[in-house]
């Protein structure tokens, strides 16, 4: 049997495990049922395994039929991928770019871009998932979304990551705390303070943490919350001091209602980071926004 023949036996597979029935995947496929069961009977002797039960609603996945859709759903959607890439380079008209990004990076770095974007390419259709930077790499992975934008550093053999704006954080407080502005406040010291959090999971809060115990010292929020856009509030308020990237509220700080306290030593800078598959080329919408991304941050095609 070809190697044709072969993608044909798993592309039926595909269908008929997603739809959970032959006869449904025979209209998909727009071929006759018997067909659909003559190819999973070869399917599965030449697997040596049993890949479905039927019942008398259709059919259902074994636990080996399982094993093998995990990776058989990866490969149809790397195929869509693929089609939809040669697809979208023969123009802009039409199309779809999937991004994924936290909400803060949405707010503060995407949505200024994403605006021009859609003013020269309306009919490319944009959606962004927000997550957290390793949920973004997860979907990623999964052939979810196109690209992710995510805080740097991170790691991942299978991920590409490309340096774009660089990000400063810097520790705030509200009026109450003006006092602390006047000098430079020791890592060390920061126990002392009420300190706003984000939860755990959140990249930005393992840099704070590992920044911290780069010093010798064990953060112990008084208050963990969701978004940077908490963190703001909450400091503003007077709730205790927060670590935030410091484009994120400049208004604030201009404005007086936060203040800025150094930190002895600073943390060091980071980068927001595109990220894509390795060796998987973008379709053309999402590289030309991506290229764009870098553009307006002055970006250097700077990959790790």
């Amino acid at each position: 049997m070809t190697e044709m023949h072969n993608m044909e036996w798993y592309r039926v597979f595909y269908w008929t495990a997603k739809l959970g029935s032959l006869t449904q995947a025979a209209g998909q496929l727009n071929i006759t049922q018997p067909a659909v069961s003559h190819t999973l009977k070869h399917l599965e002797a030449s697997l040596g395994s049993t890949l479905f039960v039927r019942t008398t609603r259709g059919v259902t996945l074994t636990s080996d039929g399982e094993a093998l859709y995990h990776y058989v759903d990866q490969a149809m959607r790397f195929i869509e991928m693929g089609e939809k890439t040669m697809a979208d380079r023969q123009d802009l008209l039409t199309g779809e770019v999937r991004i994924g990004a936290s909400d803060s990076l949405c707010a503060h770095y995407l949505l200024p871009v994403l605006e021009t974007f859609n003013r020269q390419y309306p009919g490319v259709r944009i959606r962004v998932t927000n997550r957290t930077s390793p949920e973004t790499i997860a979907l990623l992975k999964a052939g979810s979304i196109d690209f992710g934008i995510v805080h740097l550093p991170a790691e991942d053999e299978s991920v590409a990551f490309v340096k774009a704006a660089k990000q400063q954080d810097v520790l705030v407080g509200g009026p109450r705390y003006a006092e602390l502005a006047a000098r430079p406040l020791a890592v060390r010291q920061l126990v002392d303070w009420p300190l706003l959090m984000l939860e755990q999971g959140a990249s930005s809060r393992s840099y704070l943490d590992a920044y911290a115990r780069g010093h010798g010292v064990e953060l112990k929020p008084e208050i963990e919350l969701g978004s940077v856009e908490l963190l703001s509030s909450f400091a503003r308020s007077g709730f205790g001091l927060a670590v935030i990237v410091k484009d994120y509220v400049r208004a604030e700080l201009a404005a007086g209602s936060l203040v800025e306290i150094p930190l002895d030593p600073p943390i060091p800078a980071r980068h927001i980071g595109i990220a894509t598959l390795r060796h998987l080329p973008l379709p053309a919408a999402a590289r030309h926004l991506s290229e764009q991304l870098l553009a307006a941050a002055d970006g250097e095609e700077d990959w790790i």
